[in-house]
């Protein structure tokens, strides 16, 4: 309960910071497109007045983060067992998406200045000016956004910083843009927006497609696979393991992993084998939040020899009918079953006051196991007096 606490304390840490990185961004968009259009109209610039529309729709952006990390932050429930991570994934993509379409119109629109080159038109120092605040400001709000991004390891948060420094890039076309006009290098813009809308795309459909591999469960990358492979055999009584898999929700891991130990390893020492496992996974990799770990007394990973055999309920029923006529069968204290390669080996534990002396303890613990053996399933039997 304490780690629940934790958790959901950290949680919402997270989510204050991200709303309020957003909303500081969303009120400076507003700022920005008001100022760029009505530079753009006093300042004779076209492509001012449209780089201030294009502030316009971060508004949209920023309103779709809002969402993002508001869904994001809740704690698991029964409708979402594993948290809402994934809604920050699929904010991501649309992120992602945005940034290709917003490359595609740079493209575009630098297409058809260069086809139809006296649509320009004739701006002068004062929307000079207004790209460069317009500049530097997204680039402000890129770093404030990304240093916020790697501090929460926030994919959304990343893509979003991205979203602003597009937006930069897209001023600094307008920049060019102006400069050029003024100084007769009509072209130099348009083939500057060009250039950049590539970079501009590239970075969308790595957001975007990386959101994508997220939700088809794609693991972990190799290197930090092997990283966690290290830290499970680091753990005393692993002999081995099999069938670990990864994927990630949101900026976090979930791992699973087949654990073998010992065959005649008790149940309680089995499951403290899983919990090491499964606390040094969590104390050693941050970007891991929860791990289940299956243990496995023999290997599983080609065949289940022992999944067809039968279960304790009628093993003992068997085991009863064939120790009937035996009086010290209603003595026996506990029998301990260990299905292993295909066969069930059966312990049997007897109070110590029937064994009288060695000779008597080893007749009747013959007796015993010689009738237990001559059921189809059973392996090995050990009878034990204490």
């Amino acid at each position: 309960m304490i780690a629940s606490g934790n958790n959901s304390s950290q949680l919402q840490k997270d989510y204050r910071v991200k709303r309020r990185v957003t909303i500081v961004c969303a009120l400076l968009n507003l700022f920005l497109s008001v100022v760029k259009v009505a530079i753009g109209v006093i300042g004779q610039s076209q492509a001012l007045v449209a780089d201030g529309i294009h502030s316009l729709s971060d508004l949209a952006s920023d309103a779709m983060v809002l969402v993002a990390v508001r869904f994001g932050s809740q704690e698991a429930d029964d409708e979402h067992p594993y948290g809402h991570a994934r809604f920050e994934t699929v904010a991501t993509i649309g992120l992602g998406v945005l940034l290709l379409l917003v490359a595609a119109g740079i493209a575009m629109d630098a297409v058809e200045r260069i086809a139809n080159p006296n649509t320009l038109m004739q701006p002068g120092l004062l929307a000079l000016g207004g790209a460069i605040v317009s500049i530097l400001t997204k680039e402000w709000m890129y770093w404030y956004n990304i240093r916020v991004a790697k501090q929460l390891k926030s994919n959304l948060m990343r893509a979003n910083a991205w979203h602003h420094r597009s937006d930069a890039f897209s001023s600094i076309i307008v920049l060019i843009g102006i400069a050029g006009t003024m100084a007769g290098f009509a072209y130099l813009d348009a083939v500057g927006a060009i250039g950049v809308s590539l970079m501009i795309g590239k970075i969308g459909w790595d957001l975007g497609w990386g959101g994508v591999r997220e939700l088809v469960d794609t693991g972990v990358e190799p290197e930090e696979l092997e990283r966690i492979r290290t830290a499970i055999r680091s753990i005393d009584g692993v002999q081995t393991f099999h069938k670990l898999r990864t994927r990630r929700m949101g900026d976090k891991v979930l791992v699973e992993a087949h654990v073998l130990v010992g065959n005649y390893v008790t149940v309680s020492e089995g499951h403290m084998i899983s919990d090491r496992v499964r606390a040094h996974l969590l104390d050693n990799f941050d970007s891991i939040s929860d791990v289940l770990i299956h243990i496995d007394p023999e290997d599983d990973d080609v065949e289940r020899p022992s999944s067809n055999l039968p279960g304790r309920t009628e093993v003992l029923r068997m085991l009863n009918e064939g120790w009937a006529s035996l009086e010290a069968a209603a003595r026996i204290e506990r029998v301990n079953l260990h299905y292993l390669e295909g066969k069930i080996d059966v312990e049997i534990i007897l109070p110590l006051d029937l064994a009288g002396n060695v000779e008597k303890a080893r007749v009747l613990g013959d007796e015993i196991g010689d009738r237990a053996q001559r059921l189809e399933h059973v392996g090995k039997v050990a009878v034990y007096f204490h």
